[in-house]
C-alpha cells in the first residue's frame, strides 16, 4: 500500500511539473515571439483598396479597438463623411455626419448593459508619451471632439470612439493631440482620389460671419460632406496570430447633459 501511494505521489509529482513547464512556455513564448505589425485592408466602393499598417507598439489600446471594430463588421457599410483637400478624410461614423460613437456590443458579446463608449486618448498631451507618431501624409489617426473652450479638455482628448481620419498632407500641428496608430503602406492614391470628392460646400470658403448654405426644408447643410457617399465596403485586419484583446474603455461626455446642467436645466 505504501508502494502504492509513493508511485501516485511520484506521478502527482511529476503532472504538476509537467503542468508548470506548460505554463512557463506559455509566459516565455508570450514575451518572446515577434509578430508582425498588423495590417488592415480596406475595400472602399468605386475606388478601390487601401492597406495600413497598424502600429501596436505606438497606441496599443487604440490599435485593439481599431481591430476589435474592424473584424467584428463594424464599419462594414460606413463612409467617409468628411474630405478636406490637402489636409485629410474621415469617416466610421455610425450616424454618418461626425456625431456617433460605438457601443460595447460592437466589440465583445454578451454585455450586461450595453452602452456608448470612448478610449482613452494615447498621445504626448494627455499624459502618453509612447507615441511619437507624426501626422504626416498616410497617417491614420483617432478623431476626437474638443471641449477646451467649455474647461473640458480632458474630457475632450478621451472622447474618441469609431471615428478615424487619414492624411493626405503632412500636418504638425496635430501631433501629440490626436492619437495617430498607423500608416497607408499601399493605396494612397485611392486616398488622394476620395479627398477631392464634390462636396456640399466647403468650411474653407464661409467667410467669417456668414452661414452655412441650407438645403430645401431650411436645414444647415454639413461642411465638407461628400455629395456622394464615399462607401466603405470593408475592413478587415491581419493580425498574424496575435492576440490584442478587448481594449479597455471609457463612459463617454454626455455633453448635452452637462450644457443643461449649467443652465440649471434638468434633462429629461
Amino acid at each position: 500500500m505504501k508502494i502504492f501511494l509513493r508511485i501516485v505521489l511520484i506521478i502527482l509529482i511529476i503532472l504538476a511539473l509537467v503542468g508548470i513547464g506548460f505554463v512557463g512556455y506559455g509566459f516565455y513564448k508570450k514575451a518572446t515571439v515577434s509578430y508582425p505589425n498588423p495590417v488592415a485592408t480596406m475595400i472602399v466602393k468605386d475606388y478601390g483598396e487601401v492597406k495600413i499598417e497598424l502600429y501596436p507598439d505606438k497606441a496599443p489600446n487604440t490599435v485593439a479597438n481599431f481591430i476589435r471594430l474592424a473584424n467584428r463588421g463594424f464599419y462594414n457599410g460606413l463612409t467617409f463623411h468628411r474630405t478636406i483637400p490637402d489636409f485629410m478624410i474621415q469617416g466610421g461614423d455610425i450616424n454618418g455626419v461626425g456625431s456617433g460613437s460605438p457601443k460595447l456590443s460592437n466589440i465583445q458579446d454578451e454585455v450586461a448593459i450595453d452602452k456608448e463608449y470612448a478610449i482613452k486618448g494615447e498621445f504626448i498631451a494627455n499624459g502618453y508619451t509612447k507615441n511619437t507618431l507624426k501626422h504626416k501624409k498616410g497617417v491614420i489617426s483617432m478623431a476626437r471632439s474638443d471641449y477646451s473652450q467649455m474647461g473640458k479638455t480632458e474630457e475632450g482628448y478621451n472622447s474618441a470612439g469609431s471615428q478615424f481620419f487619414i492624411m493626405t498632407k503632412d500636418t504638425t500641428s496635430l501631433d501629440g493631440v490626436y492619437a495617430a496608430f498607423g500608416e497607408v503602406i499601399e493605396g494612397m492614391e485611392v486616398i488622394e482620389k476620395i479627398e477631392k470628392v464634390d462636396v456640399t460646400y466647403r468650411s474653407s470658403e464661409l467667410k467669417e460671419g456668414e452661414e452655412a448654405p441650407k438645403d430645401k426644408e431650411g436645414n444647415a447643410l454639413q461642411a465638407d460632406k461628400p455629395k456622394t457617399d464615399v462607401v466603405i465596403e470593408s475592413i478587415s485586419v491581419e493580425t498574424y496570430g496575435a492576440d490584442y484583446g478587448i481594449p479597455e474603455t471609457m463612459d463617454v461626455f454626455d455633453y448635452y447633459s452637462w450644457l443643461m446642467q449649467q443652465y440649471g436645466m434638468s434633462v429629461q
